[in-house]
């Protein structure tokens, strides 16, 4: 079993991503790669895990700085300077989980072809030691976070909002309150302490984790409400009325300001981006930032995104960078209220659904599954699951990635037919899983 999930090596800190783990993955990287910069966020595994990895760097006879607690977009900027980045994060997962994710220079997370690398030197186990006189230096620097807001500054320019910023007790605390009074804003940050047991809220920025936000934001009369995960790579948004303003609605004001010649969005993402872009191409990828961000790189896209929060803009990175996605979102606001721009997004009907299904019988289900869903009539894209795509609406079916379940999602532009695509879609699904 694959050790790299869509967000790189992830589960329950010393169960699942122990020292010994964090170790050889710091031996492999050492060896393959070379000089290497390594940050964390604030989970109480953090220091643990990032130690030993630099160990193993160190081991292998290649240098290894340290940066401390930063955000997963910082450390990914700083990369460029280093042959491979290192995030010990588990990103919006609760408290108990941590990870490791890489990074290339350019920004762009470690792709297939490189995880498979890692793990086939992970499974043969053969690691190099350098001798006593060989063995890597060990540096240290706390400069990534002001080279950072510099150059998010320098993009953005000034805005003069009044921003209440949740940086959810994580990563962010160290910058996007400051990089936004550093623009002119009178800001008023929350959860603003990093503590890896994330005591204020759950570190995945829903709707339903941020009460307390879109509370404050109404009653203190703010222009905007930020809101990160643990590490940084999210980032949602909420209006002056106080209004949850996340996924498809945030995507697609993005793409409208970003976007002339290509987007790149994953299976799941709103079929409102081709409508609101119908000059433009839209890629469609598999779930998960690494895909989105590869076919970017691939096709030259201009912006891509994700419904969960993640904005990747090519010009500055290829790393979803949560603290500069707010700094814009800042400066678009300082021009137009959030609300006034989302009137010109539409919202389409969406329905959701799962159920169980036997895992022991996989193989046989897809099979089934696979020759049901296309025979519905629809265009059939297997990038991940199987995307249904009608003229006037589309659908998804995905196994879960966590339990023995399998996920269906249906959207049209009235309610009425993305409730008959959904009927039907299911139906067959669950026919075929029987």
């Amino acid at each position: 079993m694959s050790r790299f999930g869509s967000s790189g090596i992830r589960g329950l800190a010393n169960v699942d991503v122990t020292p010994d783990l964090a170790l050889q993955v710091g031996k492999v990287v050492g060896e393959l790669y070379g000089p290497t910069i390594v940050g964390r966020d604030p989970r109480t595994s953090g220091p643990m895990l990032s130690s030993a990895l630099c160990a193993g760097v160190l081991s292998a006879g290649s240098d290894v700085t340290e940066a401390g607690l930063v955000s997963t977009p910082t450390l990914a900027r700083g990369a460029s300077e280093y042959a491979c980045g290192v995030v010990i994060t588990a990103s919006h997962n609760p408290a108990p989980y941590n990870g490791i994710k890489l990074w290339n220079p350019d920004g762009m997370a470690f792709d297939e072809t490189q995880q498979a690398e890692i793990e086939s030197a992970l499974d043969a186990g053969r690691f190099r030691f350098a001798p006593w006189d060989q063995i890597g230096r060990l540096h240290r620097r706390d400069d990534l976070i002001p080279r950072h807001i510099e150059a998010i500054l320098k993009d953005v320019g000034s805005a003069k909002l009044k921003v209440v910023v949740d940086c959810g007790c994580g990563a962010t605390s160290t910058i996007t309150p400051f990089l936004l009074r550093k623009m002119g804003c009178d800001v008023l940050a929350i959860h603003a302490q990093p503590d890896g047991h994330f005591p204020g809220r759950d570190p995945e920025p829903t709707e339903k984790n941020l009460a307390l936000l879109l509370a404050i934001v109404r009653d203190v009369g703010a222009d905007l409400g930020i809101a990160h995960d643990g590490d940084g790579d999210r980032m949602v948004a909420v209006d002056r009325d106080g209004g949850f303003v996340g996924g498809d609605a945030l995507l697609a004001l993005f793409a409208t300001r970003e976007v002339k010649h290509g987007l790149v969005v994953p299976v799941d993402a709103s079929m409102v981006v081709e409508d609101l872009l119908p000059k433009a191409k839209v890629w469609r990828t598999r779930v998960g930032d690494v895909y989105v961000a590869a076919e970017i790189k691939r096709r030259g896209a201009e912006f891509g995104g994700e419904p969960s929060g993640t904005w990747i803009f090519p010009k500055v990175s290829y790393c979803p960078d949560g603290v500069y996605a707010a700094a814009h979102l800042v400066a678009m606001v300082e021009e137009t209220p959030l609300a006034s721009m989302l009137r010109d997004i539409p919202t389409y009907p969406t329905i959701r659904g799962a159920f169980a299904y036997d895992a022991s019988k996989r193989a046989a289900i897809e099979a089934r599954l696979d020759a049901a869903l296309r025979g519905l009539g629809a265009d059939v894209s297997t990038v991940d699951g199987w995307r249904l795509q009608y003229d006037d609406g589309w659908a998804l079916v995905r196994f879960s990635g966590t339990e023995p379940k399998i996920r269906v999602l249906a959207e049209s532009r009235e309610e009425t037919r993305a409730k008959a695509i959904y009927s039907t879609v299911l139906s067959s699904a669950q026919g075929a899983a029987t």
